[in-house]
């Protein structure tokens, strides 16, 4: 899962970034409004935390404008402003949740949770493809009822092909979702974390499942 976060506060962004990273988000910082947009709109992800007193462009402003371009990823306030009327604004502004400052990293995370979940489509967190079967919320993989374990980014980079199963995604597409922004797609981390899957995937199987696109990209189908 792929976080935008947007604090301008450094110890702040370091400590929820740290702590964040540690539970295999990748994360993506903005310090300033004007910067979270370009990267809100250049950027896949599932969920923004949004500090409110930015500088450039306010939380609010940002806030208001994401939701105007039609951008519906889940917005988390996360702000030293706790009066009833400032939550009231945040959330008519198009945020979905609100959390004040100081707060406990558990709650933080809890909040995360709750928000990626009520997002999903399929609300069990069961992603399946043939007789390959991840859960989402137990970080648990299976293929013929067998178990599979996986590194942390082992397992985000399947969940990015099962999420996107039977369309091509390409490297670049990889990179900024599995990764982050500033990861170099031309090394070959791709192609080796590709073949560290396989291995584990489709390796001894009639039905081989992670399938190469030469030119274009991976592609997860029966």
């Amino acid at each position: 899962m792929r976080i935008l976060l947007i604090e301008d506060e450094i110890k702040m962004v370091s400590f929820i970034q740290r702590g964040l990273k540690e539970e295999d988000y990748v994360v993506d910082v903005a310090h300033d409004g004007e910067k979270a947009l370009f990267l809100a709109e250049v950027n896949p992800y599932d969920l923004i935390i949004l500090d409110i007193i930015l500088p450039v462009k306010d939380g609010i402003t940002v806030c208001r404008e994401l939701r105007s371009k039609k951008i519906n990823v889940p917005i988390l306030m996360l702000t030293s402003k706790n009066r009833v009327r400032d939550k009231v604004l945040g959330l008519n502004s198009g945020a979905d949740d609100y959390l004040a400052k100081p707060f406990a990293f558990e709650e933080l995370l809890a909040r995360i949770s709750a928000l990626l979940r009520r997002n999903k489509q399929d609300k069990s967190g069961i992603l399946k493809i043939a007789d390959l079967e991840m859960d989402q919320l137990k970080h648990k993989v299976t293929r013929a009822g067998k178990e599979i374990q996986l590194t942390s980014k082992e397992f985000a980079l399947l969940e990015y092909l099962m999420l996107n199963a039977t369309y091509v995604v390409t490297r670049t597409m990889i990179s900024e979702h599995v990764w982050h922004e500033d990861f170099d797609s031309f090394t070959n981390v791709i192609d080796v974390y590709m073949n560290f899957l396989r291995n584990k995937i489709d390796k001894g199987q009639k039905k081989q499942l992670i399938h190469t696109i030469h030119g274009k990209g991976y592609v997860l189908k029966e």
